[in-house]
């Protein structure tokens, strides 16, 4: 036997990252207080994940497919990894027809959640992409940009080569338009944590840049089924000129209900390139189709029969049914809140609700009180970025009589 000094190296980028994720350490934190204090009831405000059970119509359709895979004659096998072409035309047709956007099935990519195809398009792109995300923001943009090196070295609680556009209660939370070229602009809207919105107008703004800079915008748009008011864009190709300057991440999680059964898909228009270092312009939607027949085997046909059944009309019915509970939630909450003498953004065109901390507390403290206090779990603006400070954000996805006890039990704060 020989002995080497020499180890297999390891990404030092995943050495950059803060040690835990962020609902992991929340998670400690509630696990502790609740040995603690085993004869509590906690409501769980905090991270979003739906309660209601799957619709009816998803349902049947999954018995169906599983019934399918026991039969010799109707079993499936591998699939194709850019997903089955009932779901893509099913997808083409009723989230983009309808707001008179034209898209080719080549241009739809079915995935196993959006999580997996945000965190993982930075694979197509340069590792030295200067990349702009708004904060708070959803923290898989910035690790998934740190692990490869993106991101250069953090400072002061910011990554010193990414461009933060502040989104603060003082601009609306409204991003302002960079004065310098970022090449990956990530916009979520609507948002995740704060649970606003961009109008038609303000989100033309960033279309209009990307055009004229060459950036490529990163659009999740996991949230457009709580959209509300008119002028609050649900896609954005909905904009003119996007479809050559932006790649759109959607997620069936939120939508029906799929946190646990797992589906989502993301649109790759063929027009949208981006260009070698030597100036050659390449096609981006054939990259990620690469990659993806690489390193991806497609989303389970059971999963994929469920989502096809949410654009049926009984689907449809059902979910418009639990996203309006879910809404009510949120208006709930967002009233009781406000009587309650907090500011709250959000809870209008997202289930999610951004409050700011009284009296001065940190994210923390106020995460804290929450908990000591009220048994109520949220989470730490902070956990979201330098302008999260200040501020927690709490979800509508808990059961109506949750959503009434916990504004009661913060009224008695």
């Amino acid at each position: 036997m020989h002995s080497f000094t020499q180890m297999a190296l390891v990404n030092e980028n995943f050495l950059k990252l803060p040690g835990n994720y962020l609902f992991s350490d929340i998670a400690k934190k509630v696990e502790k207080y609740k040995a603690e204090h085993p004869e509590r009831r906690i409501i769980r405000l905090g991270i979003g994940d739906v309660t209601r059970p799957l619709p009816e119509a998803v349902i049947v359709a999954m018995h169906k497919a599983v019934d399918e895979m026991a039969n010799k004659e109707t079993f499936r096998g591998y699939g194709p990894e850019q997903g089955y072409d009932f779901l893509r035309e099913a997808i083409i047709k009723h989230d983009f027809e309808p707001r008179g956007i034209m898209l080719r099935k080549s241009e739809v990519f079915v995935n196993d959640g959006a999580k997996s195809d945000t965190g993982n398009i930075g694979d197509i792109l340069d590792i030295n992409n200067r990349v702009g995300v708004t904060d708070p923001v959803y923290p898989v943009y910035i690790d998934s940009n740190v692990m490869v090196g993106r991101t250069g070295n953090m400072t002061d609680d910011k990554w010193n080569d990414i461009t933060y556009f502040p989104c603060t209660a003082e601009n609306n939370f409204i991003p302002e338009i960079p004065h310098e070229r970022i090449d990956m602009i990530y916009l979520c809207y609507p948002n995740n944590p704060t649970g606003m919105t961009l109008s038609r107008e303000e989100l033309g703004k960033w279309v209009d840049y990307a055009l004229a800079n060459g950036s490529l915008i990163l659009f999740d748009a996991a949230y457009e089924a709580y959209i509300r008011e008119n002028d609050v864009p649900h896609s954005i190709y909905e904009i003119e000129g996007a479809k050559r300057c932006a790649i759109e991440f959607r997620s069936f999680s939120k939508t029906a209900g799929f946190t646990g059964l797992r589906c989502g898909y993301t649109i790759v228009p063929e027009e949208v390139k981006a260009s070698t270092r030597n100036g050659v312009e390449v096609s981006l939607n054939q990259l990620w189709n690469r990659r993806q027949s690489t390193k991806f085997n497609g989303a389970s046909y059971i999963s994929q029969r469920a989502a096809e059944a949410i654009y049926t009309p009984d689907g449809k019915e059902q979910i418009a049914g639990n996203i309006k509970y879910y809404m009510d939630n949120a208006k709930i909450m967002r009233s009781g809140l406000q009587k309650a003498g907090y500011k709250v953004f959000g809870g209008i065109n997202a289930p999610y609700l951004w409050v700011k901390a009284p009296d001065g507390l940190s994210s923390w403290d106020f995460f804290d009180m929450l908990l000591n206090n009220a048994d109520i779990v949220g989470t730490p603006g902070t956990g979201f970025g330098p302008s999260g400070e200040g501020y927690l954000r709490l979800t509508a996805f808990g059961t109506r009589e949750d959503c009434h006890e916990a504004i009661e039990r913060i009224n008695k704060l």
